[in-house]
């Protein structure tokens, strides 16, 4: 029987195949630093790093640090951020034997920032480097990976260049939620034509690995200039992009690992904290694009469980398939050039359902000014309908 085009699901199926041709144009301007091309310089990096409560990961990327084959000089600061475990005397027994690292203790949190920020605000004050690069506590790092990755950074003449890291996932709740993200970046952001408009709405960038000139890095504000956003990579990327200078975003998954979360409870919260703020705290938008996605992942199913309880709905059955096949192909796709494993692909409507929950209960947290991260409350943003 052919299929018909006139009914709502015809706008699924046309949705669903732009986000595919994203994502086939994504695998091609998604690219790897290129080991094959050098700089004529190779400038002094200064590798940052913001720690709080992070005695169980700093030692294997400080050790992954000490590793480096980078060809010119490098130094490495860590602000212990109040931790109250044992992450300062960790990172000061580093800098104590070897004179590339260095160990600060951060400053009271002002009023008014959230504790990341101005960890890194402190960071960059107290390193004079051409080149800073931002990196967090939970990744490790191949011993080529700063050396490659300058190298892009200076080749292609950026100003920031964010890496996305292989993304380690050992509990169920890991592989349900994390997944999403780095699909969305897949599906939604065309790369090739963000890199060449130069829009802040199109930019996408990771916090995990983050190298950004220091003069391009004071231009725009520093961390300063959005201390309360709690989205604060794609804040710094955005602001970059917005004052014209050039960024990349490209595949660090042969260099960085990295593992964000180590449960279902952890992931949860911790995406919850920053679901909504990628949105700027626009709330009508925020529930539009939570309610499409809903739609056009959800909807079909619910089509094919209503005609196996006999119910038609007056929705085309053949049309439900071929969005549900539509949407593994998409999926499947992406998770393949992501390294991530290709059987969570026939989950995606569980990704998908769990995600819009935490969307909402993102949403509930930041209008009640209620959400924390690492035992200190956020400030509560200003909220805004469109």
């Amino acid at each position: 029987m052919p299929v018909h085009w006139s009914n709502p699901q015809d706008g699924i199926l046309v949705f669903l195949l732009v986000l595919l041709l994203i994502c086939l144009s994504n695998l091609w301007a998604f690219q790897r630093p290129c080991s094959s091309r050098e700089p004529s310089h190779w400038p002094e990096v200064a590798v940052l790093i913001p720690a709080r409560n992070e005695a169980d990961n700093l030692p294997r990327c400080l050790e992954s640090l000490r590793r480096q084959d980078y060809p010119g000089v490098f130094e490495v600061w860590v602000l212990d951020d109040d931790s109250t475990d044992a992450t300062g005397v960790l990172a000061a027994e580093v800098a104590a034997s070897d004179e590339r690292f260095h160990c600060l203790r951060g400053a009271p949190l002002p009023e008014g920032w959230l504790g990341k920020h101005w960890a890194c605000q402190q960071l960059a004050e107290s390193a004079s480097a051409e080149v800073l690069l931002f990196l967090d506590a939970d990744t490790q790092l191949a011993p080529d990976a700063l050396r490659r990755a300058v190298s892009a950074f200076e080749v292609d003449r950026l100003d920031l260049l964010s890496l996305v890291p292989y993304e380690v996932m050992q509990t169920w709740g890991e592989r349900l939620i994390q997944p999403f993200f780095l699909w969305a970046m897949m599906s939604f952001y065309p790369l090739a034509l963000a890199f060449r408009l130069r829009w802040p709405a199109l930019t996408f960038t990771i916090g995990q690995f983050m190298l950004i000139r220091r003069q391009t890095y004071f231009a725009i504000g520093g961390h300063a200039a959005f201390r309360d956003d709690v989205v604060d990579d794609m804040a710094l990327g955005r602001r970059t992009v917005a004052a014209g200078y050039r960024w990349r975003l490209m595949d660090g998954g042969e260099l960085i690992q990295c593992r964000m979360y180590h449960s279902w409870r952890e992931a949860f919260h911790g995406f919850s904290k920053n679901l909504f703020g990628v949105f700027s705290y626009r709330v009508v938008p925020f529930l539009f694009v939570m309610g499409w996605l809903g739609w056009v992942f959800l909807q079909p199913w619910g089509v094919i469980a209503a005609h196996l309880l006999g119910f038609s709905l007056g929705a085309d059955l053949q049309k439900a398939l071929l969005a549900i096949l539509l949407s593994f192909i998409l999926f499947g796709l992406a998770y393949l050039r992501l390294r991530i494993p290709l059987y969570l692909a026939l989950f995606y409507p569980i990704t998908i359902g769990i995600n819009l929950s935490i969307g909402l209960y993102s949403l509930c947290l930041t209008l009640q000014g209620a959400s924390t991260w690492r035992g200190r409350r956020l400030v509560k943003p200003r909220i805004r309908w469109l």
